[in-house]
């Protein structure tokens, strides 16, 4: 590996076991402690890894929870890694952490004949065989991916411009986001586009254990970014974990890789804030619409890893005509693909048990939330349809009906 994470500054206060969704879930786990910094010590010795590696999500509430900032997640990620050096994933750890490569290979095909496959009573059969769930959600894949769809979009007479990291989701499944995003950044005078290279920010292939193809696309986005950066062309993202990849833990996983000039990603939501701070974004019209929006919002665990607070929740609170409360309930269960794979379905599904019946019993019509499988699972357990934040913001700039699907 490129890097070694020291654990002795882990004091043994167990706070971040406490606050592990997984180990609360099922005693498969050990926990982030015994499996964290106090099993790192055994790898130094070369003592085989222990299978309850397995299970941790990556969903970083230990990391949060660390009141001495042991990053417990990255190295049970970075050991993942090693140990997948010696015994190779799975079929099915290969597809569900090269989401990007089978989209791409999917593209010719219309999406209703991807969505039909995928959601056919033998197709979950088939992938339930090879380790798949059945019962868990699945994205559908949109008629048009975003990047596609983006240079159709007018965009002329912006003096000024900013590229945007879709992320593999947002691209794939959920284009009409970026569409809003889009929207909002072109009233505040912004033309937006995103650079051809581009690539999946890494995450799916870090929990994976794919470090070879996590390093390729490090390479690939850490250049695209740097050239944007010298340039002083503001880069923004609207997915919480793709930002916590670029802007953190690549330093961590590949740090021989990180430019010497510190690489700039802005939150979405931060980004319009500073907008309407600036006067570009002029927001005054929502308060003259009567759109009448009643949500909840969940704010993902990769978003509050980052320590920046929820911008999406500040954003929203500027429009009157969008009551909106924070779940505040912890974790959906799905961190990425770790809900869709068969052993750990049900250990997801516990996880969220507490946010599902707090979105339930909320009397709240709508979820928000900025991750898209986060979505899904909420979806899905709650009968409750889900929407990116950016899409409540930018129908109540309209002072439009809102409208999804």
């Amino acid at each position: 590996m490129s890097i070694h994470l020291d654990p002795d500054k882990c004091l043994a206060c167990t706070t971040c076991v406490v606050h592990c969704p997984v180990a609360e879930a099922t005693p498969a786990f050990l926990g982030p402690r015994m499996i964290g910094p106090a099993f790192e010590r055994f790898r130094l010795l070369g003592i085989v890894e222990d299978d309850s590696l397995k299970y941790c999500a990556n969903c970083k509430n230990c990391e949060i929870a660390c009141p001495q900032n042991v990053p417990v997640a990255t190295i049970n990620m970075l050991a993942r890694m090693a140990q997948c050096q010696e015994i190779p994933p799975s079929f099915r750890d290969w597809i569900v952490a090269h989401g990007e490569v089978l989209a791409r290979g999917l593209k010719y095909f219309p999406a209703w004949l991807k969505n039909m496959g995928t959601h056919l009573s033998l197709m979950r059969t088939l992938l339930d065989w090879i380790g798949i769930h059945k019962d868990c959600p699945m994205p559908n894949f949109a008629k048009t991916a975003f990047r596609d769809h983006l240079p159709r979009l007018s965009q002329k007479g912006f003096a000024k411009s900013v590229a945007f990291f879709p992320g593999c989701y947002i691209n794939y499944y959920d284009p009409g986001t970026g569409f809003d995003l889009v929207w909002l950044l072109n009233q505040a005078g912004y033309r937006v586009f995103v650079p051809k290279d581009f690539v999946c920010c890494g995450i799916p292939l870090i929990s994976g254990g794919f470090e070879k193809d996590a390093r390729d696309n490090t390479r690939t986005n850490l250049r695209v970014l740097a050239e944007l950066n010298a340039q002083k062309i503001p880069v923004i993202s609207a997915c919480p974990s793709c930002r916590l990849m670029l802007t953190r833990e690549i330093g961590e996983f590949f740090p021989e890789l990180m430019p010497k000039e510190k690489i700039s990603i802005d939150d979405a939501q931060s980004f319009l804030l500073k907008c309407i701070a600036t006067g570009e974004l002029d927001i005054k019209t929502a308060h003259n619409s009567s759109v009448n929006i009643s949500a909840i919002y969940h704010a993902p665990c990769h978003l509050r890893a980052q320590g920046a607070g929820l911008p999406a929740l500040e954003l929203l609170s500027y429009f009157p005509d969008i009551a909106i409360c924070e779940a505040n309930a912890g974790c959906c269960g799905i961190s990425g693909s770790y809900g869709f794979k068969k052993e750990k379905y049900a250990i997801a599904q516990s996880v969220g048990a507490r946010l599902f019946q707090r979105i339930t019993t909320s009397g709240r019509p709508l979820v928000a939330s900025e991750c898209g499988t986060c979505r899904l699972q909420i979806a899905q357990a709650t009968k409750k349809p889900a929407t990116h934040p950016l899409t409540l913001v930018r129908a109540a700039l309209q002072g439009r009906p809102l409208t999804l699907g």
